[in-house]
Order: structure tokens, then sequence, then C-alpha cells
């Protein structure tokens, strides 16, 4: 697994690290112009044995990265099998901005995000099963990809719900909620947003990479980006 500031060395201005992965848009003038750069993207998929995530929706490209073998280590050395952005990930991603730079399509990186689901439980063991089979209807999506209980689905139906301590959060009130990953330079923008929708901000004590906002009825969401890596040259 690459870290954050590995990832921000790779210099992918059209690229976000958002969560787990690489996320980017890439503006086209139609359907067809989408489908002739998915091509082209799954042709270099082919040439590295790795693929993105694509969908291709009105007038934008879609497209996540993320390898499904990354190996993270502990500090005790334990060496555990992650879903995470790794070498191949980067060097498919600078294949993709070169296409991209081909089909003379516009990146608009500011306009990416991804959203998780966070459940402060005390027993995360015990609800994960029920929450597998609620949202994915397989047992396998507990743990996929991490080392915690964590849901994830691995056809990327359902956003990715990972568990919290309940007594840490305070063991009463909003036990989910939810986690709304952007590209770092609209970060301020969006939490000024939600202040002028009538939110407030009730922890800001991880600022700026996270920012705990609130509605008017005490239902939190929160804020997050990956500072660390953030390429020269990106705001935020």
């Amino acid at each position: 697994m690459l870290k954050g500031e590995q990832i921000a060395e790779a210099g992918l201005t059209e690229w976000r690290k958002l969560a787990q992965g690489l996320h980017a848009r890439y503006l086209v003038d139609d359907f067809g112009a989408g489908a002739r750069f998915v091509s082209a993207v799954g042709e270099a998929g082919d040439t590295l044995g790795h693929y993105p995530q694509v969908s291709i929706g009105n007038g934008h490209v879609d497209l996540k990265l993320v390898s499904d073998d990354a190996v993270y280590r502990t500090d005790d050395g334990t060496e555990l099998i992650i879903e995470w952005v790794t070498q191949q990930d980067v060097d498919l991603a600078r294949r993709i901005t070169g296409i991209a730079g081909d089909h003379e399509l516009r990146a608009d990186p500011a306009s990416v995000s991804q959203i998780e689901l966070g459940l402060d439980t005390t027993d995360s063991g015990t609800v994960a099963p029920v929450w597998a089979a609620l949202l994915t209807g397989e047992a396998e999506s507990q743990g996929r990809g991490t080392p915690s209980d964590e849901i994830r689905d691995a056809g990327g139906r359902v956003p990715n719900l990972w568990f919290g301590d309940a007594e840490e959060a305070g063991g009463q009130g909003q036990r989910f909620h939810v986690e709304v990953y952007v590209a770092p330079e609209v970060a301020e923008q969006r939490v000024a947003a939600a202040v002028a929708a009538g939110g407030t901000v009730v922890d800001d004590s991880s600022a700026p990479s996270m920012i705990v906002m609130a509605d008017q009825e005490g239902n939190r969401g929160i804020i997050c980006f990956d500072g660390a890596a953030v390429a020269d040259g990106d705001d935020g």
C-alpha cells in the first residue's frame, strides 16, 4: 500500500485520493465519447492487468482505482492484505491521464466524492453479519479488504459501512452517520455551504481533513479528505 505522502509525490493532479482509492472525473460531450474513452482505458488496463471501476454519466466518466491485494504492515511486522492504493493504481492513473489528453477531455477533480456510512456499536463482531446480509446479501462482505468488521460490497452497489466504538462516541444519541469524502480544494466550501443552510460545526479538532457537522435536529455528518495525499499544485 502507498501512504498519502507517496501518492502526493506521484503528482496525479487530475486524481484525488478519497477513502481507499484514487478517483477522477473526465467531462465528455456525449455517451459515445465516454464509451470510446472507456474502451481506450480498457486497452491500457489489458497491458497492466489492472482495471478501474467505471461509471458513465450525463456528460462525464467517473473512474476509481484501488487494489485488492495491497499489503499493510502493522507495528509488530504482521502483514495484512487490504484494499488500498498501490503502485499499479498510480501507473494506470498516469496512463489514463494521457489517454484523456489524447481524447481532448478535461478533468474535473474538484467534483469527485464518495460516501461511506458509520455505525457506533459496542460489539461490531455481533452486529456486522446482520448488516452484511442487509446491505449485500453476502456474508463475505464482512471484513472484505480490511482487517476490521467493515462491510464492503465487492460490486460497489452500496456504500461501505464501518463500525465505531459506541462508548467512545458517548453511547447515546445518533449512532449512524454519513462520511462525505471530497476533494481537498472544495472541503472548506462544502462546510461553508452546510453552515449557510443552517448546519453547525460540532467538532473541528481534526480540521481541516475531518470536520463533524450537524443539521438543525442534531443529526451528524462528516466532511473528510486525505490531506497527506494532496499533490503539489493542488489546493487544500
